[in-house]
This record gives C-alpha cells, structure tokens and sequence, in this order.
C-alpha cells in the first residue's frame, strides 16, 4: 500500500482509513464509470478534483490490449506524472493526497486529490473566436512559444500527455493576460505516462494531437514555425532539415484525426 496526505487531507482523515473516507467525498460529479469517479469537493471553502479508480476488470485489460490502447489502471500514473514535471518545472496541479492498495492491476484501488485550478480559462475556449476576432500577435506568439515550451520540457523530463490537446492547457484568470506577464498549466495526466526517456513514437503522437486540437483557431504557417523553433530548441533551418518526415507525418496524422472528429460530431454527423 501506499499513502501521501497533505493538508487538509492529513488533518481531516488522521487515524480513519483514507481510502474509505475518499468514497465518502461528495460534490459536482464530472464522470461516472464503473472503474473511476471523478468530481470536484470544496473542504474549509477550497476546491479540489478528485479522481477514484476502483479497476477495471481482467475483461477490460485484455479488451483494451487487443485494441491497441493502453489501459489506465489506478490514479498511480497521474500521480508519478505530476511528481516528474513538477520538479523539471513545468507547471501543472498539486496534488494534495494519493493513495494505491492492492496488487492485483485489475482490482486495485487508488486514487488522488488535486488542488483545483481556479480562475481558469482552457486555451480551447480561450482561442474559440480567434478566425473571427484575431487575438493581440504578442500575446498569440507568447501561448504558443510558452506552450512548446511546456511540451518540450515535459517529453525531455521523460513524461508524454497521451490526451494532448489545448483544452488541457489552463490559462489562470486571476490577473489580467498580457504578452508580458501570464501562467499557464497543463493537466489532466491520468493516461500519462513516464519513462527515462519518451519513446518517438509516442512524443509524435503527442505533437500530432496538438496540432490537430489547434487545426482550427487560425494558426498560420508562421505561428506553426514558431512553435517548432521552441518545442525543438533548435534553429529552424536545422528543424526544417532534419525533421522533415515528422513534419510530413504530423500534417497527415492531424488531417486524419480532423476527417474523423467531423464525420463522429460535426452537425449531422451519425455518432
């Protein structure tokens, strides 16, 4: 078994078993499923999100290995993935309890309760109008080096998202967002995973995700080089050279991954 309790959790579940009273949390539920839980709490007039995971059966293990997926089984890898980019300095939640007890995969029971970043603003709904109302040039240049930056210091910490779109970029809201001065965190690590190092294949599909979740806010070529020059750290001629068949790939891959979303949820599409 394994336990971390900070405050309030550490106060408030001294002496009781952490893992029962987690169940016992009530608030705004976000997702219901057989294996997780998910809903946000307020305790002493702070909000945090909590994420319960109960496994999710031999049957769905094997199910989702034979489709190609990579189950996610316990809160462990959230909260592994919040610990490495926390100390490679890349902003994201705080996570205030963990607990995993069990060594079967396929019953364990974990979970982990995080901060609650709060005002926030996702970049997908920051972005939203930008086709239509073209956002301050500073300020767009300054979100998208800062978030290839973010990306690229996450993939070089050895950790890569797996749900890598801008929605999981939070814009904080507390103070006016300039060019000049702004906080952004990434979130939502429950798929993450973390190695020594991020295998390419996986950090393509990453970069690829993006890509795609930006299709649509009115990036120009330019916006796309800049984001390269940082993500990479290296100067464009040489990113150019050298990664032409990325560069290839992720607009194909991008341009599949946008047929398919239109043809599952544009209007009239058959879900």
């Amino acid at each position: 078994m394994r336990l971390m309790l900070a405050e309030p959790f550490k106060s408030l579940w001294a002496g009781r078993d952490a893992f029962a009273e987690v169940e016992r949390l009530d608030g705004q539920v976000y997702r219901e499923l057989e294996g997780r839980r998910t809903l946000r709490t307020e305790i002493k007039g702070r909000g945090y999100f909590v994420k319960i995971h109960r496994g999710i059966g031999w049957g769905e293990i094997v199910k989702n290995l034979l489709s190609a997926k990579l189950p996610v089984l316990g809160a462990a890898q959230e909260w592994t993935a919040i610990q490495r980019l926390t100390a490679a300095g890349v902003p994201t939640m705080t996570a205030v309890a963990f607990g995993e007890r069990g060594r079967n995969p396929a019953a364990q029971h974990s979970f982990i309760v995080t901060e609650e970043l709060a005002p926030t603003v996702s970049l997908e709904d920051f972005s939203r109008d930008w086709r239509a109302t073209p956002p301050d040039p500073r300020l767009k240049r300054a979100l998208i080096q800062r978030v290839a930056a973010m990306l690229g210091a996450m993939h070089r910490a050895g950790v890569n998202h797996r749900d890598c779109y801008i929605c999981h970029f939070l814009l904080h809201t507390d103070q006016p967002v300039t060019a000049d001065d702004f906080r952004l965190s990434v979130i939502d690590l429950h798929r993450a995973q973390t190695r020594a190092a991020v295998p390419t294949r996986w950090r393509n599909k990453d970069l690829a995700a993006l890509y795609f979740s930006a299709l649509e806010i009115g990036l120009t070529r330019r916006d796309l080089l800049r984001f390269l020059k940082a993500y990479f750290q290296r100067p464009l001629r040489d990113i150019l050279r050298d990664e032409a068949v990325l560069l290839g790939w992720l607009e194909r891959k991008a341009a599949r991954l946008h047929a398919r979303y239109l043809r599952k949820y544009a209007p009239g599409a058959s879900a």
